[in-house]
């Protein structure tokens, strides 16, 4: 498992050059290989030794991954910078994190606590994935979104709290690896905005258009009914304004 951590690295980072100098200088390789250490004595029982091998590995890459979580085959922490992995947390195969990515817990109770992400997931740098929710098989999660709902697969998801904004048939694919051009993610707070201002600019061409047909120097307005049951309310006639 270690051997493909190592080699995924090139398919996933335009930096890497040769396998001597993943093994040597990439802190998020770095993480996994104690990741998988300190995993492997929490399993058998050794539940302090797995802690403080977790704890040495944290000290080292400034990746904290709790001894309990569960990682799959071939992961990669870009970076690896400020990211944290709580105790339940599930990760499949084929997943990418970047830095300061959290995948953190929501409370107190015993069990599942922390998030599940399916294969091939892509977490973009400072999002945080909160609670015992899933992100489905392929999914994307922006940069800085926090997300605290379920996530379908193929779906990418922006924003605070996270939206899902495209699926897999309107992303760009190149060559098969990861999309890096992370600036071109959609809007969605954006999108409606722009909607709205539409909207209004609609419904003010609409108003002057019928103020114009009414005329321009007389306006009626409605009084309220004050008289008994019945009775119909009376008009006054509004200078125009100035």
């Amino acid at each position: 498992m270690i051997r493909e951590d190592v080699a995924c690295v090139k398919a996933r980072d335009p930096a890497a050059r040769f396998t001597l100098e993943i093994v040597l200088t990439y802190p998020g390789v770095h993480a996994i290989v104690w990741h998988r250490i300190a995993h492997a004595l929490w399993r058998r029982g050794h539940r302090f030794a797995g802690r403080f091998v977790s704890w040495l590995g944290r000290f080292l890459t400034n990746v904290d991954i709790h001894p309990g979580a569960t990682i799959g085959r071939r992961f990669f922490i870009d970076h690896g910078a400020g990211v944290v992995v709580g105790e339940t947390a599930e990760i499949g195969d084929d997943v990418t994190l970047y830095h300061g990515v959290t995948l953190g817990g929501v409370s107190w109770r015993p069990g599942k606590r922390h998030p599940t992400l399916g294969n091939g997931v892509l977490v973009g740098a400072g999002a945080k994935i909160l609670g015992p929710i899933t992100v489905g098989a392929g999914a994307r999660v922006g940069a800085n979104s926090v997300v605290i709902e379920d996530v379908p697969p193929e779906m990418t998801v922006v924003g605070i709290p996270g939206r899902i904004v495209k699926a897999v048939e309107g992303r760009r694919l190149i060559s098969g690896r990861i999309d890096l051009e992370h600036h071109l993610m959609p809007d969605p707070v954006g999108e409606a905005i722009a909607t709205l201002v539409d909207r209004i600019d609609f419904l003010e061409a609409r108003l002057a258009h019928l103020s114009g047909k009414a005329g321009p120097s007389v306006e009626f307005e409605v009084l309220p009914e004050t008289r008994p049951s019945g009775a119909r309310g009376e008009t006054r006639e509004i200078p125009p304004a100035h």
